[in-house]
């Protein structure tokens, strides 16, 4: 039970001053000369600033209550600013996902939730986001605890957008409706638009609680029943929210949620006979499972958002000072475990010396540390694991030929931290170019002419975002065109709004999360006709 009631000593008072701000966009941290760069200069704090959190839930939430795994297992969440034990959470196995599955079932086929009036559905929501917005300072501290994100950026991005996301497919609730055919003048033709079911729904450890949001959001909003996994790297947040669902009034087993492994319980979900749709965002690699596990069982229709290799492309009339000030945001941003990361940097040759020496400078400029603490610009990798790969990949860029202009080391003797790596001479053919590095690795590559940077930029298995720095309106047109991406940001980059659909082309996904794109992944057509007894008026 001590593992359950871990609470900081500090005062919340000492945040309150940095955490007023409600911002409804990541574009925040890239807008020119405000937000992550007002603290490019900033010197960390002595000690952290840590509001107080209690962890009281860390076993499954299945029907409305919380409960061991039926195995009695439990697995550790660490702390990624020191490797050290957070908390034992309770881990899933099949038999745990038969449950949760089974609670939703029930609730969708016997309970209230997709029978009740849609407006009562959405006063539901409201109250929840409400209470996330009363319990915002502990969520986001518990976010930056699990995750390693900066509090600042969790406290003014992550929490408060969370918050935008439920409202605003509160709004949708009880605007989903059908549409009146006109056919043979025969006939009465009317559609219905009406839930799919219990939706099963894996998230990944890099946004925990926005990607919850982007998950769980429209699907309870369109009247359907949920079971969501969370990553084994970050449980806390997802189920911390959960219960604040259930104080605001949601019924048992409407939202489900386990914590365990991919192979275990994350494959149990994806091929469960009784789930009805799957929606998972992770690496390409694992999606392509998730797909085939969920073929094979039941063709359950599945929304993937995968990975990317985003081009950051600045153009040859570019303010080289703010172009270099976005491209570091757009990758750095979230320590770099961004899938629409611009992580292909691509520059305009007559500029290209000025700004590799210029985004040389602001790398070493960027402050790492405790993520706790106030002007901490940079925290911790998630895990081990992912600091030895990012590692490795620094490693394979020094080796084949790429010059490393900053880091290429771990920053400090504790914790996941890595220094702010530049690397540029660097070509399309390296692992560098080419793989998803999810980690602070910025790769500097040099272009001629617009037709050759398209056909670089496209060259490439992703197509999850890109985004290009002109000042030419013609330029702009053509590249927003003939980039093959899901999003394409002109002069900004990470600006997301529950409105802005998202997702990718090729192996970067199907489907889309956010705004009106989301809600048809939720919902199911139905043709209803009825024969006119004496349609000759018509």
């Amino acid at each position: 039970m001590a593992a359950r009631r871990i609470s900081s000593l500090l005062s919340l008072s000492s945040v309150s001053s940095f955490t007023n701000a409600s911002l409804l966009s990541f574009g925040w941290y890239c807008s020119w000369g405000k937000g992550i760069s007002r603290f490019s200069t900033a010197v960390a704090s002595e000690e952290p600033i840590v509001p107080p959190v209690q962890i009281q839930d860390t076993q499954l939430l299945i029907n409305g209550q919380f409960v061991d795994a039926a195995s009695g297992k439990t697995f550790p969440t660490l702390d990624p600013r020191t490797g050290e034990v957070i908390a034992h959470v309770a881990e899933s196995d099949v038999e745990d996902v038969n449950l949760a599955v089974s609670a939703a079932r029930k609730a969708f086929d016997e309970g209230p939730w997709p029978k009740m009036t849609a407006y009562k559905r959405s006063q539901i929501i409201l109250r929840f986001a409400d209470l996330v917005e009363k319990h915002s300072d502990e969520l986001a501290a518990l976010e930056t605890w699990n995750n390693g994100k900066t509090y600042e950026q969790a406290a003014n991005v992550d929490v408060p957008m969370l918050i935008r996301i439920f409202r605003y497919y509160a709004g949708w609730a009880d605007k989903i409706h059908g549409l009146t055919v006109p056919a043979d003048g025969l006939h009465h033709v009317q559609t219905l638009h009406e839930p799919i079911g219990v939706a099963g729904q894996i998230v990944p450890w890099n946004f925990p609680l926005l990607i919850y949001a982007w998950k769980v959001a429209p699907a309870l909003a369109c009247g359907n029943t949920v079971v969501l996994k969370t990553a084994e790297q970050t449980p806390l947040s997802a189920l911390y929210v959960s219960k604040l669902f259930h104080e605001a009034g949601l019924p048992p087993g409407v939202l489900n949620v386990i914590s365990g492994f991919g192979p275990t319980s994350g494959a149990a979900l994806a091929s469960h006979m009784d789930v009805d749709k799957l929606a998972f965002t992770g690496s390409t690699e694992t999606g392509k499972i998730v797909l085939q596990l969920a073929a094979k069982s039941n063709l359950k229709p599945v929304t993937l958002e995968l990975g990317g290799k985003s081009p950051f492309i600045v153009c040859e009339d570019a303010d080289v000072d703010k172009a270099v000030e976005l491209a570091h945001s757009a990758l750095f941003f979230n320590q770099g475990q961004c899938c629409c990361a611009g992580s292909r940097t691509f520059v305009h040759e007559r500029v290209y010396d000025e700004f590799v020496e210029k985004a040389k400078a602001r790398a070493l400029k960027r402050v790492v540390g405790d993520p706790f603490k106030k002007g901490v610009e940079q925290g911790p990798q998630i895990d081990s694991g992912q600091f030895k790969k990012i590692l490795k990949y620094i490693r394979s860029g020094i080796e084949s030929g790429a010059t490393l202009e900053s880091g290429g080391e771990r920053f400090g003797s504790k914790g996941y931290y890595i220094q702010p790596t530049v690397f540029s001479n660097v070509q399309d053919n390296m692992l560098i170019a080419k793989d998803e590095i999810f980690g602070p690795v910025q790769s500097i590559l040099k272009f001629k002419d617009l037709d050759e940077v398209i056909q670089r930029a496209n060259m490439t298995r992703y197509g999850l975002a890109a985004g290009v720095f002109t000042q030419n309106l013609d330029t702009a047109n053509t590249m927003m065109r003939a980039l093959r991406a899901g999003t394409v940001w002109i002069n900004c980059f990470d600006v997301f709004d529950a409105a802005i659909p998202f997702g990718g082309y090729k192996m970067s996904g199907q489907g889309r999360v956010r705004g009106i794109y989301s809600l048809s992944s939720y919902l199911q057509v139905k043709a209803v006709v009825t024969a006119l007894k004496n349609p000759a008026w018509l």
